[in-house]
């Protein structure tokens, strides 16, 4: 430790508040102090549907390859907001007390930038964060990553439940 050495000293220079009572050299004082360069805070990394709970780098390593199977498929197209909010929640319920991990979950592409006609499409994909968020299930759930290619790509969703606690 003796021959260990900083890399670089970084000397920090913060001007003190002069102490007065009259607004106007107080409003002065705190644009002052403002006007100093702040340290930047580190880039937060993006949230996940369900906040605080992550996978290891091995499962996020398998999903983004395709390599694993999911144990059961949701496919929520021709559905509303409300029959999909519904068969999601029933299926999760049902993937759960069988045991499984990975759940597909098909909501279908979004439109494409070049087309034409003016589309209300991907409600139910926008919708899919605050459902899974908000549900019952959600202390089950330990992630929501993008599909593989092979299993729909941007049309799909795969959620990584819980191990049960035996």
């Amino acid at each position: 430790m003796a021959t260990v050495r900083p890399l670089r000293a970084v000397a920090a220079t913060v001007p003190k508040p002069v102490p007065t009572s009259e607004p106007a050299k107080r409003s002065s004082t705190q644009a002052a102090l403002r006007s100093v360069p702040q340290p930047k805070k580190r880039a937060e990394p993006p949230a996940k549907a369900v906040p605080g709970i992550t996978l290891d780098g091995g499962w996020d390593k398998k999903l983004s390859r395709g390599l694993v199977t999911p144990d059961a498929t949701i496919d929520l197209h021709g559905h509303t907001l409300h029959s999909a909010h519904d068969l999601l929640d029933g299926a999760l319920a049902r993937s759960i007390a069988r045991g499984d991990r990975v759940i597909l979950l098909v909501t279908g592409k979004p439109p494409r930038p070049e087309s034409e006609r003016p589309h209300a499409r991907g409600a139910i994909r926008a919708a899919i964060g605050d459902w899974l968020g908000g549900s019952r299930h959600a202390g089950s759930i330990a992630a929501v990553r993008g599909a593989h290619p092979r299993h729909g790509g941007q049309g799909a969703l795969y959620i990584v439940l819980r191990r049960p606690r035996g």
